[in-house]
């Protein structure tokens, strides 16, 4: 409908377009693509569900893996997508270049040692990633297809940020919409129809993998407004990976530390049977899909921040940022609401036959839905910062979550409550990454307040 803008065109959209106008418009494919994901990660627990409670064990075994493949594809999809867009404020395009293809060949380098080891060794993997004597043989079928999907699904997590940006949230939307689809669709009849069970699941995410990377390259590739990957532009310097790392680091750290945490969850959720390891799994793919909503919105809020940080527009940046902590405290707060009241028929439709993942999941949800508001907040802390450069604060809000403060609480609460200390910890967690979150951006808003104060030749108190 719209014609291809030029790289003139897009930079001045970037920086005068009204910023309650623009977020949305780039946010609005961002959550769409980000929902399918999420959808389709609910559907192989959905679907594998259906097999037992072991399998759906499984399913959470297994995610602690993926977890880390996202780790590693977010912090080099992130760390090069934030410096391109501030190259792209610079009017730098040769450097934005050259983050796009590092990002992608390093990402597909490390997919591939990650698919051999893990093949090799998936026996002894499960076993690290908490499986019982009951889950393991569901897991290892579902980790075998999993694992060869590695490369796919990390240099598909570094094209969607690079083409997000650039302001080109639709192009990355459509690769991971068309993806999410087609595993929803091959789930159902490669499990069921075909009797592959939970190695069918498997097969249908590597192959919707593998078909969101070739949409994802062909839009990077052959879109006239794109910044094009080039083996060419591959060249492996110290000083530019520190550049990614340092702006990667958050996300790092969030999803390095949500795989690290998914891992201590199944073991402390272990001694209550394979049932808790079920409902847990069950609560973190839906809070996944919860969260995932406002993490798509605040991808539009991204590249907006991005670049007007590297334009020097810091009263933009202090506006962006405002406009979405409301729109993302309400929408949190709304979707927190219906579901707090739906949390029994959600557990439920999952795993209907089993009464007791049932009673555990619905308490755990309900408590992880109460904390939706401070949530909303933490993740936009998370996202201004890291998306100005402000690495280290950003990955201390990161590490907040999952890290510093869920971890801890997974490893003693259950020693004094039982099972009720599984359900608590992530509530208990989110408060206090709440706090750590408002002391931090308390003193980056006073230095963007400040910044903006210069930039304005003092005429702005």
């Amino acid at each position: 409908m719209a014609k291809t803008m030029t790289k003139e065109e897009k930079y001045r959209q970037m920086i005068e377009t009204p910023v309650n106008r623009l977020i949305p418009r780039l946010a609005v494919p961002t959550i769409i693509s980000m929902l399918v994901t999420s959808i389709y990660n609910m559907a192989d627990t959905f679907f594998v569900s259906q097999i037992g409670t072991s399998a759906s064990g499984a399913v959470g075994v297994i995610f602690s893996a993926m977890a880390m493949i996202q780790a590693v594809g977010f912090t080099l999809g992130m760390g090069s997508g934030n410096n391109i867009s501030r190259a792209l404020g610079n009017r730098e395009e040769e450097r934005a270049s050259l983050f796009a293809a590092t990002g992608f060949f390093t990402a597909g380098i490390i997919g591939t040692l990650f698919w051999v080891f893990g093949t090799m060794f998936s026996r002894q993997m499960v076993y690290l990633l908490g499986a019982t004597e009951t889950i393991a043989p569901y897991a290892q079928d579902y980790a075998r297809y999993i694992l060869i999907a590695a490369p796919f699904m990390m240099c598909s997590f570094v094209m969607n940020n690079i083409l997000r940006a650039q302001g080109n949230a639709t192009l990355a939307a459509v690769g991971i919409t068309t993806g999410g689809i087609l595993n929803m669709i091959l789930d159902p009849i490669l499990i069921f129809g075909f009797g592959m069970g939970i190695s069918g699941a498997a097969i249908a995410t590597m192959v919707s993998q593998a078909v969101s990377f070739g949409i994802l390259l062909y839009q990077c590739n052959y879109h006239g407004d794109c910044i094009k990957i080039q083996i060419s532009c591959f060249r492996p310097q110290w000083k530019i990976y520190g550049e990614i790392l340092h702006a990667g680091l958050p996300s790092f750290c969030r999803q390095g530390l949500a795989s690290a945490a998914a891992v201590v969850l199944n073991f402390a959720a272990g001694p209550y049977g394979d049932a808790a390891i079920a409902a847990m799994s069950i609560v973190t793919r839906f809070m996944m899909f919860i969260n995932s909503s406002l993490i798509g919105f605040g991808q539009g809020f991204q590249p907006v921040c991005g670049f007007n940080f590297g334009a020097g527009r810091y009263d933009r940046v202090l506006e962006a940022y405002w406009f979405c902590v409301k729109v993302a405290v309400v929408m949190l707060t709304a979707f927190g609401a219906a579901a707090f009241i739906l949390s029994r028929p959600i557990i439920a439709a999952f795993r209907r036959e089993d009464l007791e993942v049932i009673r555990i999941g619905t308490l755990a949800l309900r408590l992880q839905l109460l904390t939706m508001p401070i949530q909303a907040w933490v993740i936009m802390v998370n996202m201004l910062t890291q998306s100005i450069g402000y690495g280290f604060r950003a990955s201390l809000v990161a590490m907040g979550r999952q890290g510093l403060f869920l971890i801890p609480s997974l490893l003693v609460f259950p020693g004094f409550f039982g099972v009720l200390g599984v359900q608590i910890a992530q509530p208990l967690a989110d408060v206090f990454t709440f706090l750590l979150a408002t002391g931090i951006v308390a003193g980056v808003l006073k230095e963007l307040g400040t910044l903006k104060k210069d930039a304005c030749g003092g005429d702005i108190g």
